[in-house]
């Protein structure tokens, strides 16, 4: 591929908001007395003023530390930590103080673990509905391998939403992942729709590798084929020098576009705009 790299000038459009600091610091108090992790936090997401204010949040699962590293993403990779026992129940407390309707817990991949990271999953699903049943939780999860008995741990626990994001196009798999397929990924959404029909599947692209508009398009139609019902489309922001450069900055006329075409492919619920990430906005309704 093209190694040409996008102005190091950020556009304005794709500026991060940093929001209020008492919208940002009731969350961040009680999950850092907590010892818990935000994707919010540990991802940089621009939008976490906002989703804080709206009684939304992304817990971070199984430690901050992954163990791929993937090029694009913020988390720090590494070996893995020791999972905290107390975790679910402190996530659970966390959702109940904050007064969270809708929920989305992510993971950290744990390639080390034997189910990795599937029960757990579950038992902080558990967890959180003993305290109040009423709460909405989506999951946002690693491959798993692509092991189907991993995935149906977690869709017996009957999430609202499962989300696993496919990230970027075919050609640029290898480019932008580590130890991941674009294959796999799709089987991994096609086995949740097998596995439960009721369950809403969702996944979520970053534009700006070097793909093309015609890419992203059989992207989202690969995606359609194995009934996704969700989808995401937002811009990757260059974390810092050792991460992967952005090669192009969608615009936001460009990002209008694409919703519309996937909501003309049949997604149920698009989101897409230059600061869109997997879990904005939700808990609500297209």
């Amino acid at each position: 591929m093209s190694h040409q790299t996008a102005s190091s000038r950020l556009p304005e459009w794709a500026r991060r908001t940093i929001g209020t600091a008492s919208q940002v610091s009731t969350v961040e108090k009680i999950v850092k007395q907590r010892s818990l992790h935000t994707i919010c936090e540990e991802g940089r997401c621009p939008n976490r003023a906002e989703c804080y204010a709206q009684k939304t949040a992304t817990f971070l699962l199984m430690g901050p530390v992954c163990t791929r590293a993937c090029g694009f993403c913020q988390v720090a990779g590494g070996k893995a930590l020791p999972l905290d026992p107390q975790e679910p129940e402190k996530v659970a407390e966390a959702v109940a103080l904050l007064g969270l309707k809708y929920v989305v817990l992510t993971s950290v991949a744990r390639d080390d673990l034997p189910d990795q990271g599937a029960g757990w999953f579950v038992r902080t699903m558990e967890s959180i509905r003993a305290r109040n049943c009423a709460v909405e939780i989506e999951v946002l999860t690693p491959d798993f391998r692509g092991e189907e008995a991993c995935i149906a741990t977690v869709v017996a626990a009957r999430p609202v939403c499962f989300n696993h994001n496919i990230e970027t196009v075919r050609r640029l798999q290898s480019y932008a992942r580590r130890a991941a397929t674009y294959a796999r990924s799709l089987a991994v959404l096609a086995a949740v729709k097998r596995l439960d029909a009721e369950i809403f599947t969702k996944s979520g692209l970053m534009l700006g590798h070097g793909e093309t508009r015609e890419e992203v398009l059989e992207t989202l139609l690969d995606l359609r084929k194995v009934g996704c019902d969700r989808v995401t489309l937002g811009q990757y922001l260059q974390p810092s020098k050792d991460h992967l450069p952005v090669h192009k900055y969608w615009t936001p006329a460009e990002f209008a576009e694409l919703g519309a075409v996937a909501r003309d492919l049949g997604f149920a619920h698009v989101r897409s705009g230059p600061l869109v990430r997997s879990s904005y906005h939700a808990g609500e309704p297209e």
